[in-house]
């Protein structure tokens, strides 16, 4: 226990945002059993590995993390004192009872829907004398967003809230469907109330979360009856009217649910950030239609040229998977050419990897490591060049800054641009926490491979500025 009373909990996240906020609301949960976070696992009362099944090896890493978290266990034994294990997310939902057994000294195994559960399940841990690991990967009827408390730690200045979960569209690479669920929108009124609890605790950037945020569709009430099905864009705009929120952003989109109403919201809402993260995968029809994508080259296009007609300066990033089964050098210069065409600011490129239990992984014509390590090589040269070329062309800009952390270097903050680029930026010596949280017109001077370096064009207020203050 820490010197206050409390329960140490460390608590180690894989993986996706959406990982992110999930280990944020198990903290949360755990709260009121007396658990506060620590920085380290050596020593805790609880640790959680909140892992993620989509990166190559990703089990491998879990079970190399617990035969080193064994030793911490046996250490806090030794002590007198007890270490609940739990391993958490789609790792855990995929392979829970293969973890119970590679790794006796797991003591709790949930999904990433059963997390609401957790003071019950380490109560029956800390009180079970055969020292069985208990398993819980259902898929409860109830919604855990139901069961979540209203209380959260104090996030910062920018925050996620999850709206969206799981998956209808069974891509043949992917394991979500299968470790999130089918497709889950939270209701109008609870993503509203969420938003306002984070602004009272002095969040004034909120993204929102989905596997498939774009499909969000959740029910709202007027006035105590029900008032039809929102999307995401009508949902957009209820947030941005909530006093304190100054920015708003979502992730992750699919090219099949970009409907005109969230076009347009990009085009009409200044605190919807002008970045937009826009999964397209390939730029092969033939490998799109064995991905089971449900859209063309050519419907990404187009989404991309409505987009732009509607806010010319947005920033568009994407995820691409190269070394398909299948995938022949036509197709990964197809590939190329969508990127050369569409021109992106960021982006994410991996090469493919089976997943177990997904049709793409028992397909036939599996490519060579060689072959894939040499078309990512390629891909990633050209997307780099392309991220640098966006970098550098932000210099000699002025951009709206939120300030969210101290920097590496002395006397220096690192905060987001509307863009999403980190910008980095010195301030006065014993000024830094004040500054934290305050969004500031920054000068940028400087361009680099990940980032941006700027200087604050005022020094002792925020500007409170929204993307109309961005200047060339």
């Amino acid at each position: 226990m820490t010197e206050n009373g409390k329960k140490r909990l460390f608590i180690k996240t894989y993986g996706c945002q959406m990982n992110v906020y999930d280990s944020s609301r198990m903290t949360d949960v755990l709260a009121p059993l007396g658990y506060e976070p620590v920085d380290s696992p050596r020593g805790a009362d609880m640790v959680i590995l909140n892992t993620c099944h989509i990166r190559e090896k990703a089990s491998e890493k879990v079970f190399s993390e617990l035969g080193r978290l064994r030793a911490f266990k046996q250490e806090r034994e030794a002590e007198g004192g007890d270490m609940v294990l739990a391993v958490a997310g789609c790792v855990a939902q995929a392979e829970g009872e293969e973890i119970l057994r590679r790794a006796p000294q797991v003591d709790l195994v949930f999904g990433p829907q059963t997390y609401h559960r957790l003071p019950e399940m380490v109560a029956r841990a800390l009180r079970s004398a055969d020292g069985g690991g208990q398993l819980d990967i259902d898929f409860p009827v109830e919604s855990k967003f139901d069961h979540l408390p209203e209380e959260m730690a104090a996030p910062g200045a920018a925050a996620f809230l999850s709206v969206q979960e799981g998956c209808d569209k069974f891509c043949s690479f992917c394991v979500v469907p299968y470790t999130r669920g089918a497709e889950f929108s939270r209701p109008v009124a609870s993503v509203l109330a969420e938003a306002r609890r984070l602004v009272e605790a002095g969040v004034q950037e909120i993204t929102l979360l989905g596997q498939n945020v774009n499909a969000y569709h959740g029910e709202a009430e007027t006035g105590g009856t029900p008032g039809g099905t929102w999307g995401l864009g009508r949902l957009l705009r209820a947030l941005a009217e909530i006093e304190g929120i100054t920015r708003l952003r979502y992730t992750t989109s699919h090219p099949r649910d970009m409907d005109d109403d969230l076009i347009a919201a990009h085009a009409e809402e200044p605190k919807l950030m002008p970045y937009l993260h826009l999964p397209v995968q390939s730029g092969s029809d033939r490998i799109l239609a064995a991905m089971n994508r449900q859209h063309t080259a050519d419907d990404y296009l187009r989404i991309v040229e409505r987009l732009r007609r509607a806010l010319p300066d947005i920033a568009l990033s994407s995820d691409f998977i190269v070394g398909f089964p299948g995938e022949s050098d036509a197709d990964f210069a197809e590939t190329l050419r969508l990127v050369t065409e569409v021109g992106y600011a960021q982006a994410y490129s991996f090469k493919y990897s089976p997943r177990p239990g997904t049709p793409a992984a028992v397909a036939d014509e599996q490519l060579p490591e060689a072959v894939k390590a040499e078309r990512l090589a390629g891909l990633q040269q050209l997307l780099g060049a392309q991220a640098a070329a966006f970098n550098q062309a932000c210099v000699g800009r002025t951009l709206p800054v939120l300030l969210e952390r101290a920097g590496r270097k002395p006397g220096q903050l690192v905060g987001r641009s509307p863009y999403m680029q980190s910008v980095h930026v010195p301030v006065p010596e014993g000024t830094q926490q004040r500054l934290i949280g305050s969004l500031f017109d920054v000068a940028i001077e400087a361009a680099y491979d990940h980032s941006l370096g700027g200087r604050l064009l005022v020094d002792d207020a925020p500007q409170h500025s929204t993307r109309a203050r961005i200047s060339a």
